[in-house]
């Protein structure tokens, strides 16, 4: 009998502290329902321009200090995550664009092959793709470095070992922006309000924010157990 899976496709921005706190209930995920789970990331720019969310949207609650004040208080809510106590005060990075459009070269490599998408037990279960997602997060979030730069990107890219020259060939010959379009494209098509956000059954279950894993295990339980599509849930 073939194994029933879903796919579960996960919007997200490297810059959002909510997204940073996800990874664990996604790596949860994985490691309860292997295979029978099919994670596909997308991203979206929440950040586009930290200059008009955080200078702009933040200038009468303290800008970037009192930016950093909130993501502080909620970090320290999850001792899972490790974030740097003067983050946004000492690094303030221009976009989340540029590392969202490195993600999506890599991500791409995956797609066509060149890199391997198996899990690797020296990256806690996850692929090679995945686990430049994360360390992309962590350069910032606990190493304080600007993810905005590319120099800063490739350097990470490097500590894997990823084929340098197509990872570069596709930002610069438009297969990456291509690749972010088609993910707005998405966001935009299922109306989502932000990052991060879980959508699955084709759409029809959409969480967003800080949702805990027992509320996507419930899902996901939910959708592999249904007979079929056009089931019912009681969930």
């Amino acid at each position: 009998m073939t194994e029933k899976t879903i796919q579960i496709d996960y919007f997200s921005d490297v810059l959002c502290v909510w997204a940073h706190v996800s990874q664990a209930r996604v790596d949860e995920l994985k490691k309860q329902f292997g295979s029978q789970v099919q994670l596909h990331h997308h991203f979206i720019p929440v950040f586009g321009c930290v200059k008009d969310r955080i200078e702009e949207g933040w200038k009468d609650r303290g800008g970037y200090g009192g930016f950093n004040q909130h993501v502080q208080e909620i970090s320290a809510q999850f001792p899972h995550i490790e974030i740097c106590e003067e983050l946004w005060e000492v690094t303030q990075p221009t976009t989340s664009l540029t590392s969202h459009l490195f993600l999506k070269s890599a991500q791409l490599l995956e797609d066509k092959s060149i890199i391997s998408d198996q899990v690797n037990d020296g990256f806690n279960g996850n692929s090679l793709f995945e686990e430049l997602v994360w360390r992309t997060r962590q350069a910032f979030f606990k190493h304080r470095r600007d993810i905005s730069r590319q120099d800063v990107l490739l350097e990470i890219a490097e500590e894997l070992k990823l084929p340098m020259d197509l990872l570069i060939e596709q930002m610069t010959n438009g297969e990456a922006f291509a690749g972010l379009h088609r993910d707005m494209k998405a966001r935009d098509h299922y109306r989502l309000e932000g990052s991060p956000t879980y959508v699955l059954n084709n759409g029809r279950q959409k969480l967003y924010g800080n949702v805990g894993y027992k509320i996507l295990e419930a899902n996901v339980r939910e959708i592999l157990s249904a007979p079929d599509e056009n089931y019912a849930s009681w969930c």
